[in-house]
């Protein structure tokens, strides 16, 4: 299981990998009780755990760098009931956190959801797509301040004139099966005209 799959739920507790999701919600499996079900979206949102943000006094930090922070302080998790607790601890694993704007009961969540992780041995870290395309990134660039602005044009130019030439081609063999049955159909009048006189 990826650390990028995982979601959270508003109204349903702990976290859930996201399984499949359509039009109008998501299958998700919990990581508690490994139950699936659907949720909906008129219902429930969903967030995406590498997607959260949280404040410090600094700029905003991705949840990931806090779990982090967990993970190498190595000392036991604080008991998730007790306020006090549950602040002094974080204070102690991540002082630049906003204490003003991060709630006890955001302090309390991130708990819980730290202990869900460790019991299901995900890997802390984002998603490896956005690294590859970063490192790719540079190569494509040189690529393209190496290539000469004039070639460019000069190979596009072709390329339109081709597609004006087969587009009108298309345009003047559009009109000609239209044309032929018109006339057939006023050569069939003008012979029954004759007849009828």
């Amino acid at each position: 299981m990826e650390y990028y799959k995982l979601v959270a739920v508003t109204g349903l507790p702990g976290l859930y990998e996201l399984i499949s999701s359509k039009k109008d919600g998501a299958i998700v499996r919990s990581l508690q009780d490994k139950s699936t079900k659907f949720a909906s979206t008129r219902i429930h949102q969903f967030s995406h755990l590498e997607s959260i943000e949280i404040y410090t006094t600094g700029d905003n930090v991705n949840l990931i760098e806090v779990f982090n922070a967990m993970d190498k302080d190595g000392s036991g998790l604080p008991d998730a009931k007790d306020d006090k607790a549950v602040k002094a601890y974080f204070q102690k694993v991540y002082p630049e956190m906003d204490f003003d704007r991060v709630y006890n009961s955001d302090m309390k969540k991130i708990v819980k959801w730290f202990e869900i992780l460790k019991k299901n041995d995900i890997e802390l870290k984002l998603s490896e797509p956005e690294e590859e395309v970063a490192e790719e990134a540079p190569e494509a660039a040189a690529a393209v301040t190496e290539a000469p602005k004039e070639e460019v044009s000069a190979e596009e130019k072709p390329k339109k004139k081709k597609a004006a030439e087969k587009s009108a081609e298309a345009a003047v063999e559009e009109e000609t099966p239209k044309a032929a049955p018109k006339k057939a159909a006023a050569k069939k009048k003008a012979a029954a005209k004759k007849k009828a006189e």
